[in-house]
């Protein structure tokens, strides 16, 4: 389920003339049984609210007070979320004879005309204190308090994401929390203000319009309602048009060959994520993104991470979740992958969370001959990037559940036709020049293909720095020296070793491996650095330079990328040893 709650207000939307009539409350129950929430965020009081409303106890949790005050039917406890009114200002208006005048735990409340001498009056007193308007009523609140930030606090107890929200309202201080809804729901009464603002109107007024859309959350009919305005930037077109992932649809392949700008677009893409507050989990099998700053990452080249582990942080709506397996052998990785994916699917049952799924290396975690884990996932593709080298070697049930794919790299057209047959369709691309540097092919599969430019991460980050210079690309990608009658057998997992080590090898094996070119293959393959690995290849064909020259040409290649800026010391055997 994605959207799991609902938040409405109270006079005019689910309630007529103060009452929630027996339909209202036979749909608020119904869907309170499916396993969802129910949010009532109102402007009244709760004195005032008890009375009008027997049936409170319905919700899960009570924002009253125009988002100043909680209460929870479920243990009567109220809890004041905002400062209690100015003494002086409850003191001024009453001596100016206001009426009428209301003054509850955090707000002060009047009716038109009435603003004006409350808005002087504040003015005069020197108070921060905001007016917020409902329809006839007039409130008086704490800076920064309203509905949203009263839905806020809600959320934050229920552990839910406003993401997974649908809201619904009649007035203009209803605003401020249906737009931080993922879906806002304008009843047909609403004013014309709250409609144009509104994703839906509802053909029916007050609660039967509640009842109408909390149908359409229970029969899955939200699924067709036009929610773009959450949509994830991507890049731009050769115009300068801005291309978006749509949230709400299937999922997105991204392929290109290695070094191409996988991990560059697949960075921005969550970055974005996280800067519009959905939750992401990234499978990380080469842990490519370990030092991303908006995540939390579990599992390392020394710890294998658990499912229970893994699935324990995704309990906090803003924790976004790497998932390192490095600690993973390399043929255990499909099955960690296919007994996770079944947990993140019941928690996306239960709490519309992971927003999204991402998951790099696809080929190795959903392997052709690994057809039970691509099955389990391509069940559930709403909301999954699958990044890959080779889409051929990925399981088609997984493919052809994607509807779009970005595609970079050398081999756009063979990748774009692997798609598109893998997806049941056997067409063509043709591509007049190849993607210059920061450049893809966009294809949604009923569109046609686009060159875009890919918005670029805000924090250009050189290329995973640290894990390749201090960490551990695992024990399939070291490098070993070897000698050519294999007398040595020394392992190498990142470019600080690489230095060390290579620094204390004889010539006869140094020049084993660079005549065979085994260095540029490495920095291409396992340290994922084409620049490195190209410059690398030209020192390799240089048959005039000796053992020594080689060898300090390649190491200052090394430091020239992977310096102190970056990782902290600079990059050779002496900070090693330290």
């Amino acid at each position: 389920m994605w959207f799991i709650a609902l938040a409405t207000d109270y006079d005019g939307t689910v309630a007529a003339d103060g009452v929630i009539d027996e339909p209202t409350l036979a749909t608020l129950r119904k869907f309170s049984k499916s396993g969802r929430k129910l949010i009532l965020v109102t402007g009244r009081q709760l004195k005032d609210l008890l009375v009008v409303c027997p049936q409170l106890d319905i919700f899960d949790l009570v924002v009253t007070e125009n988002g100043a005050v909680l209460y929870f039917p479920s243990t009567k406890e109220e809890r004041l979320i905002a400062s209690e009114p100015p003494a002086n200002l409850v003191a001024a208006l009453t001596e100016k004879k206001i009426q009428p005048l209301d003054v509850g735990k955090c707000v002060v409340a009047t009716w038109h005309p009435n603003e004006n001498i409350v808005l002087e009056t504040i003015r005069s007193l020197g108070l921060e204190h905001q007016v917020i308007f409902n329809k006839g009523a007039v409130m008086v609140l704490p800076p920064g308090v309203n509905k949203a930030s009263g839905l806020e606090a809600a959320l934050k107890e229920l552990a839910l994401s406003r993401h997974n929200v649908v809201g619904a309202g009649d007035a203009e201080n209803d605003l401020a929390f249906l737009t931080a809804c993922e879906c806002s729901v304008a009843v047909a009464n609403a004013l014309p203000s709250v409609k144009e603002a509104a994703d839906i109107t509802t053909n029916g007024s007050r609660g039967a319009g509640v009842s109408e859309v909390l149908e359409m959350v229970m029969n899955a009919e939200l699924e067709k309602v036009n929610l773009s305005r959450h949509d994830i930037l991507i890049g731009t077109d050769a115009d300068g048009k801005e291309i978006f992932l749509d949230t709400h649809g299937k999922g997105m392949l991204i392929a290109g060959t290695s070094g191409s700008g996988k991990s560059t677009a697949v960075t921005g893409i969550i970055e974005r994520l996280a800067e519009k507050d959905y939750q992401f989990c990234l499978i990380d099998p080469e842990g490519d993104f370990e030092v991303f700053e908006h995540a939390l990452t579990t599992g390392n080249s020394q710890h294998a991470p658990t499912i229970d582990e893994a699935a324990q942080h995704f309990k906090l709506p803003n924790t976004n979740i790497i998932i390192n397996l490095l600690g993973v052998p390399l043929a255990e990785r499909p099955q960690f992958l296919g007994d996770l994916l079944p947990r993140l699917k019941s928690l996306r049952d239960t709490l519309g969370r992971p927003h999204w799924i991402v998951i790099d290396e696809a080929h190795h975690m959903m392997p052709k001959n690994e057809n039970h884990v691509a099955q389990a996932s391509a069940s559930d593709m709403i909301g999954t990037i699958l990044i890959t080298v080779h889409p051929d070697e990925l399981a088609q049930e997984a493919l052809s559940s994607l509807d779009k794919a970005l595609i970079v790299g050398t081999q756009p057209k063979e990748m774009l036709e692997k798609f598109a047959a893998a997806c049941g369709d056997s067409k063509t691309f043709d591509i007049d020049k190849p993607l210059e540097p920061g450049e893809a092919f966009f294809w949604q599969r009923t569109k046609e293909l686009q060159r875009i430019k890919v918005a670029p991460p805000h924090t250009e980050r050189r290329r995973h720095l640290k894990k390749y210079a201090e960490g551990d690309v695992g024990h399939e990608k070291s490098f070993f020296f070897t000698g050519a009658d294999k007398h040595l057998n020394l392992r190498v997992q990142n470019l600080i070793l690489f230095v060390q080590i290579s620094e204390g090898i004889d010539d006869e094996t140094w020049l084993y491996h660079l005549r065979n070119a085994e260095y540029s293959k490495w920095f291409a393959d396992a340290i994922k650095d084409e620049s490195l690995a190209k410059e690398t290849a030209a020192i390799e064909e240089n048959q005039n330079m000796s053992a020594s020259e080689s060898k300090a040409a390649i190491h200052d290649l090394i430091k020239s990328r992977y310096t102190a800026s970056a990782t902290g010391p600079q990059l050779n055997s002496a900070s090693i040893l330290k």
